[in-house]
């Protein structure tokens, strides 16, 4: 199913889908077509951002891309339209895009306002309520030919005349300067008028880099021989352009992936009560068995460590007892035990901290697992997890070991009884039959919600999996 209307014979256009779990809204990350583009059905088309993850979004049908509604980076609510494909372009001159010709806007004729109301068809799903693919107004009373020329500008198409945008200033003739809200917002912080800023992003949008060459002792001279159309701002009543090096602060705009985390860690902080238990297990034999492993030949083209012989492990604890494997519904106050188990890892990425997990990992062989997870690491370090692999998940372990962190306190995963953190593994002195002698030590965390979750229960899941790693033949006797 595909999220798409039929403005005419000729154009159809794109919405915004739901691409999962019913998320309202997307960050255009990057297009991957321009107008003018040929396009053919199933071809990516460009990548946005969710709360959750990164994802690629296929064009449904065959045709040359007319027009572009959105610049990158601009975060538009599902069920708007996003790109408008001519699916027949030999058919006669086509008319000028929407942003360049408001009086007749070809994408949004009279005939998709007639569209039958209703629910719309999503990538995942239904659910997206009706909604107009209207552009919002520019605002100012002669806003329509203002907004034409920036749209025109913003979409590719270029002004009809070019000359009248001067190159040493951001601002189109009679308008703002084109620069997206990060990008406003940093170049407030730092006291810099867009107005005077040189733009050498495509279509001569403002960037980044254009705000901080601004803001440099250098440039000072290029943005006072601009005339300002307001006053000074008191950060620049000195050096207009000018931003001392003594600033000390960053504000980052709260989006994505990062404001996702942020709401399911209050979430889950603040409506399942933690217990968190601790054990330090010498793993020395857990060590040698990864090394034997790694020499397998069934283990042969799989990544082999120890985490994937702690996750073994806790899918035995969790099997000798699955009253852990459960969920709280607060809405019927029931409590819902799950007799498959969707083994969440956390991955630090380059966009923030997710949880893909292993659908029925506890049905998985040791070869099978091994591979599970190398797939879901090397999926989340690129950045190409789905929002369907993140979604389900029953327990999470996290590895802060990696990071050379003894242990921590780690938050539940919202909707999850109980998360592990797995300590850095280190040579240390301990008592080994009767002997104090150096061994790999590491030391455990378990986290789970005390309304699921006894102190007896939790405590037997946190000493099975020490017990396992202690003596990993016990993977055999208790499995």
């Amino acid at each position: 199913m595909t999220t798409m209307t039929e403005t005419s014979a000729r154009f159809r256009e794109f919405k915004m889908p739901d691409v999962g779990e019913g998320l309202t809204e997307a960050e255009i990350l990057k297009w991957f077509v321009q107008p003018g583009d040929t396009v053919t059905d199933g071809q990516v088309v460009c990548e946005v951002e969710t709360a959750k993850a990164a994802v690629e979004l296929p064009i449904p049908f065959d045709g040359v891309v007319h027009e572009l509604r959105f610049p990158e980076g601009t975060t538009v609510d599902v069920g708007q339209v996003i790109i408008a494909i001519d699916v027949a372009p030999g058919s006669g001159d086509a008319p000028a895009p929407a942003a360049a010709a408001p009086a007749q806007e070809p994408v949004e004729a009279p005939e998709a306002e007639a569209e039958p109301k209703g629910r719309t068809p999503v990538l995942v799903g239904y659910g997206v309520a009706e909604s107009s693919t209207k552009r919002r107004p520019r605002k100012g009373a002669a806003a329509a030919p203002e907004a034409a020329a920036v749209q025109a500008e913003l979409n590719g198409h270029g002004a009809p005349a070019p000359a009248a945008v001067p190159p040493q200033s951001g601002a189109p003739a009679g308008g703002r300067p084109l620069a997206k809200p990060p990008v406003r917002k940093l170049a407030k912080d730092l006291g810099i008028d867009l107005a005077t800023v040189v733009p050498t992003g495509k279509d001569g949008i403002i960037t980044r880099e254009d705000v901080h060459a601004a803001a440099a002792p250098a440039a000072a001279e290029a943005p006072a021989a601009v005339a300002s159309p307001v006053a000074p701002t008191p950060a620049v009543t000195e050096a207009p352009g000018v931003v001392s090096d003594s600033a000390r602060e960053t504000r980052i705009p709260v989006k994505g992936v990062r404001k996702a985390i942020a709401q399911a860690m209050v979430g889950s902080a603040f409506t399942a009560p933690h217990v968190t238990e601790f054990v330090t297990v010498d793993v020395t034999r857990t060590m040698k068995l990864v090394a034997e492993l790694k020499e397998d030949k069934d283990m042969a083209g799989v990544r082999v460590n120890p985490l994937l012989i702690i996750a073994k492990a806790l899918l035995v604890a969790i099997k000798r007892n699955p009253e852990v494997n459960a969920a709280w519904d607060e809405a019927n106050q029931e409590i819902v035990q799950k007799h498959y188990v969707n083994l969440g890892i956390a991955a630090a990425t380059p966009r923030g901290l997710i949880v893909p997990n292993i659908k029925d990992a506890h049905d998985k062989t040791l070869p099978q697992l091994a591979e599970a997870l190398g797939e879901l690491v090397a999926t989340a370090r690129d950045g190409k997890t789905s929002p369907a692999a993140m979604a389900g998940g029953t327990v999470t372990i996290t590895n802060v070991g990696v990071f050379g962190v003894d242990t921590g306190t780690p938050i539940l995963n919202p909707g999850e009884s109980a998360i592990l953190a797995v300590g850095a593994i280190k040579l240390q002195p301990w008592v080994h039959k009767g002997k104090v002698k150096p061994r790999q030590v590491t030391t455990l965390a378990l986290s789970f919600d005390h309304r699921l979750v006894d102190g007896e229960l939790g405590s037997k899941v946190l000493a099975d999996v020490a017990a396992i790693l202690e003596q990993p033949k016990r993977l055999i006797t208790w499995a």
